[in-house]
């Protein structure tokens, strides 16, 4: 039956009691056979064994008695004597070895000749006291067993050993032999019994049509159970076109009397199409028949296939609610679908605008012809709306969607006022959505513009659905949904896939707003943060930008850590920085400022490059300990992790020389632009990101020609995703070579033209500063020697090159000053004293020694002699200082200001 009724015959799942009869049989055979078998090879391995036992204690003792042995072992040589007898009666012996030893177990004799003279490897004490030892060992060869019998003399005194051994496996070959005859005869006996079995068994099987004991008790106890419980009918019709069976399912279905059984299908009472299916035997799948107020889907197929009895089975399904169903499910499919993408394509981006863009853009490719989205202008703004009722100060169109423009709707950026009075108005201030599924009434919504209504209609505009959005309560303004191409108007059911999609908008439209209140809190703070504008120099003409990352990439809407700066420095130089803090959001910002800070106020310190990094580097490294050690403390709300990392360039411009002086701390190489177009990249050393400490800074000292342009930038200008940075760098160099006539700012608007795409991921600062150099008519110098004398000549040449520049009235203060500095180093320093003089937006007196000892001002006593000059320099200049040379001396330097003088 199992055969029959389509189960596979499978051979090894005996289900059957024939089966399980044929199982146990073989079964019993196996087991014997296999005992068998096992028994032999035991037996096998004792006779082995005992046999190479009895072998080798009789050649052992047949070679220790052999006339000569003795005589042997007395001798000068005994392995000349022994080897060839020993070898010549292991051959005929059959043994492996034989191998005659000394009392101190050292062979004599050995089938391997280099093993002569070695140790015998075995038991040899019973021996020795006249006994013979045997023991299974497991040599080199395979386990064998081993004889050591001894070698005594006339006077039974034992003057020597031989051992002889045998592989038990040379013994062991005679019984091997027998095993195929044995396997075979087993395997004979096993086949005998399957073919006996099957034999026997052949007709039980097709007596019970292949079934169990337990599936045949199972299918008669519950086969009427199971028949007339389904919720299909089942309908058996016999070759003869009689009524078989027919369960409970189907004669209600059909509507059927109880004793139906035994009547030809045409006398049943049925339509001529089901009378006709169930006489006629044919295959069927899923047809539907009118039966009744029901519609069946009838099923059927021939019982005889397989080899069964000839007629046929039929399934009847009543499928009347599950048309109903299945309509439902589709819509109920259908809206999850459109409200799952609509997951996926609506608020992709932290960006008001573009998310109402986006649900227009699903709204009209969807249900609508045309969708718009008005707004609340604080929404706009990022800002909470004040009022629930917001729509009555008026919404401004964000968004539109739809195949024409020229329609009568308002256009972007329009300010809608919905009156109160009209049911878009009225609706939208309850918070409920609106239906008009007849525009051409011109219903309340005409009142809103006449003229523009009337427009509207004309352009075939014939249904609208007004949904407010709504989020937390608050009403962020509506969305508005046409159809003008579509002849179907709106029905209640969109309106509810509507409100249902303008619900999960409203949400992404909320979080975008919030978004960019915090956006915007953070880009103030950001901008407050960074220079609001260059400071009046001369040495360089520069030009900066500044972008922030676009909003969703990374971080706080691309607030971020980079940085520039362009400081004044003493002596007319000027001091150049560009810095990034990796990362992004409000955290970055606020370390970027503070590192921003440093820097200034280590500037005013007049350190070199080098040196100013170093002092960053260690606050860095204390701002990362303190960080740490407050996000180890758990405090809440704390951003905690320190300084993820930061980098900085830092380059020192000198006019007056044109030199320029240059250190970085795992900053991206700076790039210099001669004055004839050729860019080429500063080969400043490199050094470790801010934070690490431990490892020095060294400097690159360039002399930049007049007009030269110094480039400085951060990493994102040449990194991004769709490009290594090697490419971007090689595409910066290129963008800059060529042009020497640009000016910064023109070099700036060229370079973020060409490297920066349309959403950067990350933001990038740029500084470009163009060289200028100092007139030699506005720079004085002298040499001073160590002689108080020549105090009156340094003022008088002073005296004489203001006068020449019409500063005469500033030749006093200027007199004084130098006379006081320069009286100063002739008395504490040593080496050479070296006076400049340089006229440019202040005046600037510098007096240089080989002294590292700065001065610093002291109160003085009344009764001291000295101590005033400094204080007297203080008072008189508008600034001054001291800073360090290479050559280990300094620079005392003073400004004073210069009213109505501007130079460039």
């Amino acid at each position: 039956m199992a055969g029959r009724y389509g189960r596979p015959r499978a051979f090894l799942r005996m289900r059957t009691l024939a089966g399980q009869v044929f199982l146990l049989q073989v079964a019993i055979v196996v087991l014997l056979v296999a005992a068998a078998v096992a028994a032999l090879v035991l037996q096998s391995r004792a006779d082995s064994e005992r046999e190479a036992r009895n072998r080798s204690v009789a050649v052992a003792e047949a070679f220790a008695n052999a006339p000569g042995t003795e005589a042997a072992l007395q001798s000068p040589d005994p392995t000349a004597l022994l080897q060839p007898r020993a070898e010549a009666a292991r051959k005929r012996s059959g043994v492996d070895f034989i191998v005659v030893m000394n009392l101190k177990a050292i062979r004599y004799t050995h089938p391997l000749p280099d093993r002569i003279g070695k140790k015998f490897v075995g038991t040899v004490g019973p021996a020795l006291a006249g006994g013979t030892v045997t023991e299974k060992i497991e040599g080199t060869i395979g386990p064998l067993v081993q004889a050591v019998v001894p070698v005594k003399a006339a006077n039974g005194q034992v003057v020597g050993l031989v051992s002889a051994g045998i592989t038990i496996k040379n013994v062991s070959g005679v019984t091997e032999g027998q095993f195929p005859l044995l396997f075979g005869s087993a395997a004979g006996i096993l086949l005998l019994t399957m073919g006996g079995t099957a034999l026997v068994t052949r007709r039980l099987k097709r007596q019970t049509h292949g079934l169990g004991p337990t599936e045949m008790t199972r299918m008669y106890e519950h086969h009427d159970a199971v028949l007339h419980a389904v919720r299909e009918g089942v309908v058996i019709v016999g070759g003869d076109g009689r009524l078989l069976l027919a369960n409970d399912e189907a004669r209600r279905l059909l509507g059927l009397p109880q004793d139906i059984e035994g009547r030809p299908v045409d006398e049943l009472g049925l339509d001529t199409d089901t009378t006709g299916l169930l006489a006629s035997g044919r295959s069927a799948t899923d047809e539907v028949h009118s039966v009744g107020d029901r519609l069946l889907a009838v099923s059927q197929r021939a019982t005889d296939r397989h080899g069964g009895p000839p007629g046929s089975v039929t399934t009847l399904r009543d499928t009347t609610e599950l048309q109903t169903l299945m309509g439902r499910a589709a819509i109920a499919r259908g809206r999850l679908k459109l409200l799952y993408d609509a997951g996926t394509e609506i608020g992709t981006a932290l960006d008001v605008v573009r998310t109402c863009e986006e649900l227009s853009a699903f709204a009209t490719a969807r249900f609508a012809d045309y969708a718009t989205v008005d707004l609340v202008e604080a929404v706009l703004r990022g800002e909470e709306p004040t009022a629930v009722r917001a729509t009555t100060d008026g919404l401004r169109r964000s968004a539109f969607s739809g195949p024409h423009d020229d329609t009568g709707l308002y256009p972007l950026g329009s300010v809608i006022r919905f009156l109160p009075n009209t049911d878009i108005g009225a609706g939208l201030l309850r918070g409920e959505s609106v239906l008009d599924s007849d525009l051409a009434r011109r219903g309340g919504w005409l009142q809103q513009n006449p003229e523009r209504a009337e427009r509207i209609v004309e352009s075939g505009f014939h249904s609208l659905m007004a949904v407010p959005l709504r989020a937390r309560g608050v009403i962020l303004g509506a969305a508005l949904f046409w159809r003008a191409g579509t002849p179907e108007p709106f029905e209640d059911e969109d309106l509810s896939v509507a409100e249902e999609l303008v619900a999960r908008a409203a949400v992404s439209i909320d979080n975008a707003r919030r978004y960019s209140r915090e956006h915007n809190v953070a880009v103030t703070l950001q901008r407050s943060l960074l220079p609001q504008g260059l400071p009046e120099q001369s040495a360089m003409e520069a030009a900066y930008r500044y972008l922030p990352a676009q909003a969703g990439f990374g971080g706080l809407g691309g607030v971020g850590g980079d940085w520039f700066d362009i400081i004044p420095l003493p002596g007319a130089r000027v001091a150049l920085v560009v810095g990034d803090v990796v990362g992004h959001g409000l955290h970055a910002a606020a370390t970027m400022g503070r590192l921003r800070t440093a820097v200034h106020n280590f500037s005013t310190l007049d350190l070199p490059p080098d040196e100013l990094l170093w002092h960053l580097d260690e606050l860095v490294a204390r701002i990362d300990q303190d960080e740490s050690a407050e996000s180890a403390e758990g405090s809440e709300g704390s951003e905690g992790g320190g300084v993820t990392g930061a980098t900085c360039l830092y380059a020192i411009y000198d006019p007056a020389s044109g030199r320029c002086t240059m250190a970085r701390a795992g900053h991206l190489q700076p790039v210099i632009v001669s004055p004839d177009g050729d860019a080429v990249f500063a080969d400043v050393p490199g050094g470790p990101p801010l934070g690490l400490g431990g490892m020095p800074f060294e400097t690159l000292v360039v002399e930049l020609e007049q007009e030269s342009r110094l480039v400085l930038y951060t990493d994102g200008l040449v990194e991004d995703r769709h490009r290594d940075i090697d490419v971007g760098l090689e595409l910066l160099r290129e963008t800059l070579t060529g042009h020497p006539d640009r000016t910064p700012e023109e070099t700036c608007e060229a370079v973020l033209h060409r490297m920066v795409p349309a959403r950067a991921r990350d933001d990038i600062a740029l500084l470009i500063g163009r060289t200028r150099r100092l007139a030699p008519e506005n720079v004085a110098e002298w040499d001073v020697p160590s002689d108080p004398s020549a105090v009156a000549r340094v003022r008088s040449e002073v005296s004489r090159k203001l006068n020449e520049w019409t500063l005469i009235e500033e030749a006093f203060t200027t007199e004084l000053i130098l006379s006081e500095l320069v009286t100063n180093s002739i008395r504490y320093a040593s080496g050479p004293i070296r006076v400049r003089l340089i006229r440019d937006r202040t005046l600037i007196c510098e007096v240089s020694d080989r002294s590292s000892t700065s001065p610093h001002l002291r109160q003085a006593a009344s009764m001291d002699e000295g101590g005033r000059g400094l204080f007297l320099v203080a008072q008189m200049a508008e600034r001054w200082g001291t800073r360090y040379t290479d050559d280990g001396g300094k620079v005392i330097w003073t400004e004073q200001p210069l009213p109505g003088h501007d130079l460039v």
